[in-house]
């Protein structure tokens, strides 16, 4: 795929707003920034429900690879409506389940893919963050303006909408613009303040990059924990058979590195897994070679607002429940479907609309960010300052997953338009409340 280039401001803006048939169309400009997984996902619902979606990311194509995700519960619920069941499971890792293991590779625990009706620790929708990403951007792309290689360097919004100013040097006016771009969202800071003010950091760093699978992976992902430490070293199926992704989780409070400095990164990274043992010198080998090295700080975002004016936030950008809750994706799907519904709902007036997405995501996000909290402390150092591992076998911790993984309510927005109804379907009248 290639980035927008060579279009002038007001040619842009001229193939924008009119149809095949040289028509100004009339649905609402909206500007995404961000497209992983939440960006797109938003992208597919607007367009939809009738408006004219611009999707801008700084880099200049997809980023293939990255963490596998997962669909639970309501979140397999969104990628039925969206009609990408099929596309999504096909794409997925096919993965049948994970073992923890000791030092010897021998097996302590079996946690399998049907476990939880395929809601459990390895979820029956499970797929790498790119082959997510790409189903998305393959389903919007012929309906959706997609601006790669560029970023929003300024904004300044008004009663009537806001005005962008991209790095590129282009210049658009839009009627919202929601950032969807992630953890370090630029956009965030921009408009809302600076990142220390949201993360949450939660004591841990999580590292990932892809290996050649000369471990005898097959289907099943492994886990290797040292409890002493509270460092974990994984391997798990990918669909290239001949490749694995590999994981690093490790406790530390003091980890200081620009998340864009690869190489200092590696170079921690190699310093703090030394001596884990089991296949860690092996994944370890392979921190050069790798095309997809990704390493961060396990953190939430809290926010008190996901908007201001027509400025709105999506996925980590507003609500981060850091990969320890292992429901991010879902949290982004979910998002999505209702922030758009919303938007139509309210005739696109942005403090209503972003007012009842709040309302009706808040207590989902909260229970996610809850578990995302708990599993982080289950992986911490034991000693005499720390709280004690949470006690996940309780009835508390059953009706918590639960709300974490279906406890939120998915509107039908019967009145809504929807361009991917059925002829005859009721998303034709007024907005169901």
């Amino acid at each position: 795929m290639e980035a927008v280039v060579g279009i002038d401001d007001s040619e842009r803006e001229r193939s924008v707003r009119t149809g095949e048939q040289g028509m100004r169309v009339s649905g609402p400009r909206v500007l995404v920034a961000g497209a992983s997984i939440a960006g797109p996902a938003l992208a597919h619902w607007l367009r939809r429900r009738g408006a004219e979606v611009t999707v801008v990311e700084r880099a200049p194509e997809l980023r293939p690879g990255g963490q596998a995700v997962d669909a639970r519960g309501v979140a397999r619920e969104v990628i039925g409506r969206m009609g990408l069941d099929a596309a999504v499971r096909a794409a997925c890792t096919d993965t049948a389940g994970a073992h923890t293991v000791d030092a010897d590779g021998q097996v302590l625990e079996t946690f399998r893919a049907d476990d939880d009706g395929g809601d459990g620790f390895i979820a029956d929708i499970e797929i790498l963050r790119g082959d997510l990403s790409q189903v998305l951007y393959d389903d919007t792309r012929d309906g959706v303006e997609y601006i790669f290689g560029d970023r929003i360097a300024e904004l300044a919004q008004d009663a009537d909408g806001v005005d962008v100013v991209f790095a590129g040097g282009g210049k658009r006016r839009f009627d919202l613009v929601v950032g969807a771009d992630g953890l370090h969202s630029e956009l965030r800071a921009m408009a809302f303040g600076p990142h220390e003010r949201f993360l949450r950091h939660l004591g841990h760093v999580l590292a990932f990059y892809s290996v050649p699978n000369e471990f005898g992976l097959d289907r099943w992902l492994l886990e290797h924990q040292d409890h002493e430490s509270g460092r974990s070293a994984l391997l798990r199926p990918i669909q290239d058979a001949t490749r694995a992704m590999a994981m690093f989780y490790l406790p530390s409070t003091d980890f200081d590195v620009d998340h864009r400095d690869i190489e200092s990164q590696k170079r921690l990274l190699r310093e703090r897994m030394a001596g884990l043992g089991w296949r860690t010198p092996g994944i370890l080998a392979h921190l050069d070679d790798t095309p997809d090295f990704y390493l961060d700080q396990v953190a939430q975002v809290v926010m008190d607002r996901w908007s201001s004016g027509r400025v709105g936030l999506l996925g980590d950008a507003a609500f981060s429940s850091s990969p320890m809750s292992g429901q991010g994706t879902g949290l982004a799907l979910v998002g999505a479907y209702l922030l758009a519904g919303e938007l139509a709902a309210a005739g696109w007036d942005p403090d209503t609309a972003f007012t009842r997405y709040e309302t009706r995501m808040r207590p989902f996000v909260e229970a996610n960010q809850e578990i995302g909290r708990l599993n982080a402390r289950s992986r911490d150092i034991p000693g005499p300052d720390t709280e004690p591992r949470p006690d996940f076998t309780g009835a508390w911790f059953t009706d918590l997953a639960g709300r974490a993984i279906n406890g939120i309510e998915l509107p039908d927005y019967a009145g809504v338009p929807d361009s991917a109804a059925p002829t005859g379907s009721p998303n034709t009248s007024s907005a169901k409340p």
